[in-house]
């Protein structure tokens, strides 16, 4: 009988703060019909993770202690699961992770996983599924952006903020951003047309009748959100739930979304960055065993598009 094989992982034994994402050596994952299990080179971290971590989420997304957090992976296919014929072992992926990313293995379904972009390393691919494929779905399937369309993105700099921005602009959208004064011009970087400084400027006395915010910030935000959004517009939050008495005396349509990536939009997004529409920026990126600060950064709110935990530090590109 095969032993079963062991890896390092951070695991959370109870709702707390960052002290609780512990370093242990745990038993390998095994994949189960529909997945593979990969040599995770990459975890993204992203707000929702700490969240999780928090107990925040806990009304809709209980959890089981103890757990691996991490939904954002890049990796190599190690082993294959029953059934599986779209991808081999060896092939570079990205995705969203089953059994928790912050692993030196992990397991993910097929249905959220595809080949990785050609351009792009893996410590830069592992930023993009959740918060790209978030940008999409806020932009394109709920707010149905067109062309010429005004968007106003709230937290223009983040995780989804950075790809709300590019995503609108190759719509044709007129795009606003909101940052930081430190990220003013990374944002006008990203083809903002507009960058609005919400540490000096109220956002609504700038901005009117738009069609569309996303709203990445959430919390007080949301109020002055929904005040640049023209009657009839649409508010979409990723953050926080918008007031639903205060949408409708303004005639506005507004609500909370949660995305996961299909392997379907991430082979489109992986196109869009092979082509140069959609640029993946620089990643502050932290060893596995400081999980604790990555995810302090984040938590922060102030940080520039996604951190990485880095678990390889062999070659970065893929062939």
């Amino acid at each position: 009988m095969m032993t079963q094989q062991t890896m390092q992982a951070i695991r959370v034994h109870s709702y707390g703060e960052p002290e609780q994402l512990m370093l242990e050596q745990i038993e390998r994952p095994q994949p189960q019909a529909g997945q593979v299990l990969l040599r995770v080179h990459a975890a993204g971290v992203n707000p929702i993770d700490w969240k999780i971590r928090q107990g925040l989420l806990k009304d809709f997304m209980p959890t089981t202690f103890p757990y691996t957090p991490g939904l954002d992976v890049a990796g190599v296919v190690e082993e294959i699961g029953p059934g599986v014929t779209a991808f081999e072992i060896g092939q570079a992926v990205f995705g969203q992770a089953t059994s928790g990313s912050y692993a030196e293995y992990a397991t993910a379904s097929i249905d959220v996983l595809a080949p990785m972009p050609r351009t792009l390393n893996f410590t830069e691919a592992a930023s993009v599924p959740v918060g790209a494929a978030t940008a999409w779905a806020a932009l394109f399937e709920y707010g149905g952006l067109t062309a010429s369309q005004r968007v106003l993105i709230q937290g223009a700099a983040g995780g989804v903020g950075l790809f709300a921005v590019q995503l609108a602009k190759w719509k044709g959208a007129q795009v606003i951003g909101t940052s930081s004064t430190a990220n003013l011009d990374f944002v006008r970087g990203l083809g903002a047309d507009t960058v609005v400084d919400y540490t000096t400027t109220p956002v609504e006395s700038a901005v009117q009748d738009v069609d569309l915010v996303l709203d990445g910030v959430g919390e007080k935000t949301l109020t002055s959100s929904l005040a640049t959004v023209r009657r009839g517009g649409t508010l979409i939050s990723i953050a926080t739930p918008p007031s639903q008495e205060h949408a409708q005396e303004r005639g506005v349509h507004a609500m909370m979304i949660h995305s996961q990536p299909s392997s379907l939009l991430l082979q489109t997004l992986a196109q869009l960055i092979d082509e140069g529409q959609l640029k993946v920026p620089a990643i502050p990126t932290f060893p596995l065993n400081q999980a604790q600060q990555a995810q302090n950064i984040s938590q922060s709110g102030h940080g520039r598009g996604r951190i990485v935990l880095r678990l390889t530090t062999e070659p970065t590109h893929h062939r």
